[in-house]
């Protein structure tokens, strides 16, 4: 901020300037002084051109030497005549000059205003129109925070439908597990089975060595017999077999249906009705897996079972 400046520093300034050749002006008594408004310049400038006729006179009244010759007195006021009217023409030029110059300010700081005026209805405009999309903004906001409580509680089903979908596989998987168990365990007691026929064989084979003759017959029979079970005991597993593979396959289309269903969440529902079919198919497999035994199969496994050995032929 500027320094304030008295009259006295104006007017120091100004005979500093004349002193040194050069007429004092506005804008060199600020750059003598380094500070200093233009207006405060003017108005101590000013003082001083209207001061500076009384301070000559004191000064040539100062300096004049008493019994002075007329021809020097005269001349001497010639002299101050042309000093005063250099000091008016320089005055008049100055106060023009400075006249123009704050025209020419005033007309500078209309145009600022018109300007200001411009921008002051622009950003008026601005302002309407910001608090126009500001109020459409909110009303967006508040309807897209709408649209997502509603998809919110749309992922919630979807997840509960998933988790439901998981349920149903695992359940499939686990009645697959009991299939393939109940396959096992008719597998080992086959296998029992044929152990036991085997062995029950092999003692008729040992007895028949000691009653070859007598016994050659109930050999033959009892091997065609043993042929026969293995037969239906392989044709059996292979049954099951086929029908654990079943299964298989399906408890596998429906760990594939399952994964599918975080992809296709819009067709969920189809993909549950399918699933639903699951278990009856599963039954349908384990009613497969557990054919009812025959009834002459099952009486030549009780006959072969309690031991009973066929009558021997009567001698001829």
């Amino acid at each position: 901020m500027a320094r304030g400046i008295t009259e006295n520093d104006v007017h120091t300034a100004a005979d500093e300037i004349v002193a040194a050749g050069e007429r004092p002006t506005v804008e060199r008594i600020r750059a003598h002084l380094g500070t200093g408004s233009p207006n405060t310049v003017t108005r101590w400038l000013d003082t001083w051109w209207k001061q500076l006729g009384e301070r000559l006179q004191k000064q040539q009244a100062h300096r004049a030497l008493p019994q002075a010759p007329d021809a020097l007195a005269s001349l001497a006021g010639e002299w101050w005549s042309l000093a005063m009217e250099h000091a008016r023409a320089n005055a008049e030029d100055a106060i023009s000059q400075r006249r123009a110059a704050l025209q020419a300010e005033q007309a500078a700081l209309n145009t600022a205003k018109e300007a200001f005026r411009d921008e002051e209805a622009l950003l008026r405009h601005q302002a309407a129109d910001a608090a126009q999309l500001r109020e459409l903004a909110q009303a967006r906001a508040v309807e897209l925070e709408r649209l997502v409580h509603q998809l919110q509680g749309q992922n919630e089903e979807l997840a509960r439908q998933c988790e439901a979908a998981h349920a149903r596989v695992r359940e499939a998987e686990t009645q697959r597990q009991v299939a393939e168990a109940r396959l096992q365990t008719q597998q080992d007691q086959a296998a029992s089975e044929r152990d036991d026929l085997i062995r029950h064989v092999r003692a008729v084979e040992d007895r028949a060595h000691a009653e070859v003759d007598r016994g050659r017959q109930e050999v033959l029979e009892l091997k065609q017999r043993l042929a026969s079970v293995t037969r239906e005991h392989d044709a059996a597993r292979k049954a099951q077999l086929k029908e654990i593979e079943a299964a298989r396959t399906e408890a596998a289309d429906a760990r594939r249906d399952a994964a599918a269903q975080r992809a296709r969440a819009e067709a969920l529902d189809a993909q549950l009705a399918r699933f639903q079919d699951l278990p009856s198919a599963l039954h349908q497999a384990l009613e497969h897996a557990n054919p009812k035994p025959k009834p002459q199969r099952a009486a030549k496994r009780s006959r072969l079972s309690s031991g009973k050995q066929p009558a021997p032929p009567k001698a001829g």
